[in-house]
């Protein structure tokens, strides 16, 4: 029989178990916190009933933030750096107000509340990731029977509302660069560039790589007879250490690929090698050759945010005002892609898209900015007419 009591305005009940054997101490389960007696009640009533069918897990006094240390070292060994790096970062969010709290104590409510008010400072894609992690910590945990039930269960992910100003004021036409803007960038960066940003820039442009299979890219991935260009690896470097750089499996497995390349790519990485090897001869042995095609002048590959500086530089010369990420190249391949008729397939393969669906978000969302384009330029034609 359960003992209920009342402490500080809650209630709390104390259950008996049996007595340890080696000890020879009752043992006794005590729950609180609940606000009223007919909660505490029916609390106790199912835990009695746990006992009686041999159902109840006892639940670990562990804090989240110590199980969060044995699940990350449990996590490091099936997945890749960077994606351990990643979860570390989504879950200090979580870490910030259950670092000290015992783990069987983190109710949905609580789980729920938390992102709630993560939504508020933080993108819905983001806030998924933070999500996905604690699933995974939570469900570790389940597995190890260390806690009764999985608070991440059942989870509503907030829904920002967007208002009337935001939706008119959002610009369709961002992310990417239209052709002739395109051919003016170039333009621009071949006249205004820095060593190599003509060649980095257009081959960006002209093959939709993603920055880290760019940088990764060494000479014995590219066959110039054949035209071609094979994608087996990304490159990872959170602290811009030049040196310390680590290379990577590409993103999905869909990203391992072979691509046609351009003649005007082809011709630029032909002048690039030749300037490259003559470089490397002058170096000697203080050169670190590693093969790699977008080389540091000691041998390194390329560090991104370096490559990200260099854009920020050329955009204003260009007198471009939208704002373009190193990935708006590839979504402007892509939309080259859709402009030249290519078929979704082909545009799947080409990017490395393992999930068709990712592909099928990005044409839709590209055929309705061409779609608007052409209304936009419609209105004009007539409006000029009358």
């Amino acid at each position: 029989m359960a003992y209920i009591r009342k402490r500080n305005g809650k209630w709390s009940f104390t259950v008996n178990l049996a007595q340890d054997q080696i000890s020879g101490k009752r043992k006794q389960i005590t729950r609180s916190g609940f606000s009223s007696n007919k909660e505490a009640q029916l609390a106790a009533s199912q835990l009695e009933q746990d006992i009686a069918n041999g159902s109840l897990i006892m639940e670990s006094k562990v804090t989240f933030g110590d199980f969060f240390k044995d699940w990350l070292a449990h996590y490091e060994k099936q997945a890749k750096v960077s994606s351990v790096r990643a979860r570390g970062i989504a879950a200090k969010h979580l870490l910030e107000v259950w670092r000290n709290r015992r783990l069987f104590s983190i109710t949905k409510k609580m789980y729920q509340d938390r992102l709630d008010e993560l939504s508020k400072k933080y993108s819905p894609n983001y806030l998924d990731s933070i999500h996905s992690t604690g699933n995974m910590i939570f469900n570790y945990a389940l597995s190890l029977e260390l806690i009764k039930s999985n608070p991440t269960d059942h989870f509503k992910m907030p829904i920002k509302k967007m208002e009337v100003a935001d939706i008119e004021s959002e610009n369709i036409e961002e992310g990417f660069l239209e052709k002739e803007e395109l051919s003016h960038f170039l333009k621009v960066t071949a006249e205004h560039g820095l060593e190599n940003d003509m060649l980095i820039f257009t081959t960006l442009a002209y093959t939709g790589l993603r920055i880290g299979e760019l940088v990764a890219l060494k000479w014995s991935d590219i066959d110039m007879s054949k035209k071609s260009l094979r994608v087996t690896k990304t490159y990872y470097n959170p602290t811009n250490n030049k040196s310390e750089y680590t290379l990577l499996t590409p993103k999905t497995k869909g990203s391992i690929r072979t691509i046609i390349i351009d003649d005007v790519v082809i011709s630029l990485l032909k002048k690039h090698r030749i300037k490259q090897k003559e470089h490397i001869l002058k170096c000697g042995s203080i050169y670190k050759d590693e093969n790699f095609v977008f080389a540091s002048k000691e041998g390194f590959p390329m560090v991104i945010k370096l490559v990200t500086t260099r854009l920020q530089r050329l955009l204003p010369k260009s007198n471009i005002t939208k704002h373009i990420t190193l990935h708006g190249f590839r979504h402007t391949h892509t939309s080259l892609l859709i402009e030249a008729g290519v078929g979704i397939k082909e545009i799947q393969q080409r990017l490395g898209h393992t999930d068709i669906n990712t592909t099928m978000n990005i044409y839709a969302h590209m055929t309705k900015n061409m779609e608007e384009k052409a209304s936009q330029q419609f209105s004009k034609l007539m409006k000029d007419l009358l």
